[in-house]
């Protein structure tokens, strides 16, 4: 018995080590470069102290405050036309009888595979100066706030959709029984039943949708023209000015409505109550004709939407010379004559996109592990369980210009990354932490504390346990966080436009350097390629899911 507990002892000192360690690699990878950005919008460009002044410089230059109020209006009404539809789009696939809903939904998620700068691109050719349909604007701008708009309703939609699917798809039918008895009319029964139960789901997509939507660099600097937003405002302050100090502040500018959103999103979470009880009956959709009919028509037109925008990028990058020559050609694909990377650019992406994947998934799982399953250790673990959600509140942009001062800082022992592929790889998977976090978490949730239990008496080792039970068991869930590091390390261009180097500069990126160049149809061939590949490895994935869980989930079946 000694013998058990001082095993047991050890293996408690092991967790505790593995939670220290996982509080360090947060505060590395995104504590500590968040303070070194803080101080430098402190610091005036010779680096003397100059406290609030910068600010204040920020606050009286008028250019610079109006794109403050450009991004909070805009963002808003994107929020405001991405909600219903996507709201809508969710009631038709989790509510209605109607048919081809599988397909509907993967359509939907196409734009999670595109780099946002995709509808960007398509739009310019729909509607811009020699766009297909650039009278349907009626002498209206493309370049400029709609053009914002229509690429920001694109880019968002699946991301509120998939909030929206999962807060419908919770319905207790006893409820709309007793509504059907009680002679409620159909739209009473979904004011009084359907949008109450799903209002915290609502809520939080509204408040990813508006995150998003102000954080994007993407699409407002190829579409955005004249239009400044804080996004675009960081590249030119630290870029076309060389203006580190007051791109500090535009950053934390930009860091404040975000982590707002992101801490009203954690309040409205925390008000939420059980949906379901224990006697909840599922609730199975009846066919109503008029319903699906008119369901599966707004589902076909948002789907049609979504498969024009891709469909335009893919045509658009075959067109020998835009709108002269229309002749389909592989000649943009051709990248090293638009580009001095070539297919370098996106050999880095793809290598930055495994190493993602591959450390991402172990830090993150692992990392999760050690949090779930320490015993005590109070204070460190709701330390470094905050840390685990701070990145979900921070933009790509503010988290790489604080990579800039913190990894590029002189005496740094870790500068030696800055400017490899290390240091892209360490801030896609900083900034790409919290939602994978969560996922381990969720599954890890599942397991009963008697599988610890069970092991400690046979005498069986920590690694052994986690290796020969937790892995197997959690592997769903290990492929979807591997999957979600890998697509968004490859479209990812916000957090990594100010940290790649001379040789490892990226596919995302490169997009941008040729739209800049005016070789538009080889950024469009580039984006194209992207969507190429992360839907060939999400199809890989669905492949290796499938087969992995016929070996390691076969106890969930009867």
């Amino acid at each position: 018995m000694r013998a058990r507990w001082q095993r047991l002892d050890r293996d408690d000192l092991w967790m505790r080590l593995g939670v220290l360690l996982l509080a360090l690699w947060l505060a590395v990878t995104l504590v500590l470069p968040l303070g070194s950005l803080l101080i430098k919008s402190f610091r005036d460009a010779d680096g003397a102290w100059v406290g609030l002044a910068n600010y204040a410089s920020y606050f009286a230059t008028p250019s610079l405050t109006e794109s403050l109020w450009n991004s909070l209006w805009v963002s808003t009404l994107i929020t405001a036309l991405v909600l219903p539809l996507a709201y809508v789009y969710a009631y038709a696939l989790t509510r209605s009888a109607m048919p081809g809903k599988s397909v509907f939904k993967a359509l939907a998620l196409i734009p999670i595979l595109a780099p946002s700068l995709l509808p960007a691109i398509s739009l310019i050719y729909l509607f811009g100066n020699q766009g297909l349909l650039k009278d349907w604007l009626f002498g209206a701008s493309i370049y400029g706030p709609i053009g914002i708009v229509i690429s920001q309703v694109f880019y968002c939609f699946p991301h509120a959709l998939m909030i929206l699917v999962v807060a419908l798809s919770m319905a207790d039918a006893r409820h709309y029984e007793a509504a059907r008895v009680l002679g409620a009319s159909p739209l009473r029964t979904f004011w009084t039943v359907t949008l109450p139960g799903s209002k915290y789901g609502l809520i939080s997509a509204g408040f990813v949708v508006f995150t998003l939507a102000i954080t994007d660099f993407g699409i407002a600097k190829v579409i955005g023209g004249r239009f400044n937003v804080l996004a675009t405002d960081i590249f030119k302050q630290v870029i076309g000015q060389q203006n580190f100090a007051m791109g500090a502040v535009v950053g934390f500018v930009l860091l404040l409505p975000a982590v707002l959103a992101f801490g009203a999103d954690r309040w409205v979470q925390h008000r939420q109550v059980a949906l379901l009880t224990a006697r909840a009956v599922p609730l199975v959709p009846v066919r109503d004709t008029a319903r699906d009919t008119s369901l599966w028509l707004f589902c076909a037109l948002v789907a049609f939407a979504m498969l024009a925008m891709l469909g335009m990028a893919v045509w658009a990058s075959l067109v020998t010379r835009w709108p002269y020559n229309l002749t389909l050609t592989l000649a943009n694909y051709a990248f090293s004559n638009f580009d001095s990377e070539g297919w370098q650019a996106y050999r880095n992406s793809l290598s930055l996109a495994a190493w993602t994947a591959v450390l991402g998934t172990v830090i993150v799982f692992t990392g999760a592990y050690v949090m779930e399953k320490t015993r005590g250790f109070a204070l460190v673990r709701s330390a470094t369980q905050l840390m685990a959600m701070l990145s979900m509140a921070v933009p790509g942009l503010v988290l790489g210009l604080a990579y800039i001062f913190f990894f590029n800082a002189p005496g740094n022992p870790l500068g030696f990354v800055y400017g490899t592929m290390a240091i892209l790889v360490l801030n896609s998977v900083a900034h790409f932490y919290t939602v994978s976090h969560i996922t381990a978490t969720t599954a890890l949730k599942q397991l009963d504390a008697e599988f610890e239990a069970v092991s400690a008496s046979l005498k069986v080792s920590l690694g052994r346990m986690f290796a020969r039970v937790t892995v197997p068991v959690c592997m769903p869930a290990v492929l979807d966080i591997s999957i979600y590091l890998f697509v968004n390390a490859m479209t990812t261009v916000s957090a990594v436009i100010f940290l790649y180097g001379s040789d490892t500069k990226l596919a995302a990126v490169s997009i941008i350097h040729m739209d800049e160049a005016g070789f538009t149809a080889a950024a469009a061939a580039m984006a194209v390629v992207i969507v190429a590949t992360s839907a060939g490895v999400k199809g890989v994935h669905s492949l290796l899911t499938w087969q992995l869980s016929r070996r390691t989930q076969a106890w969930r079946m009867r």
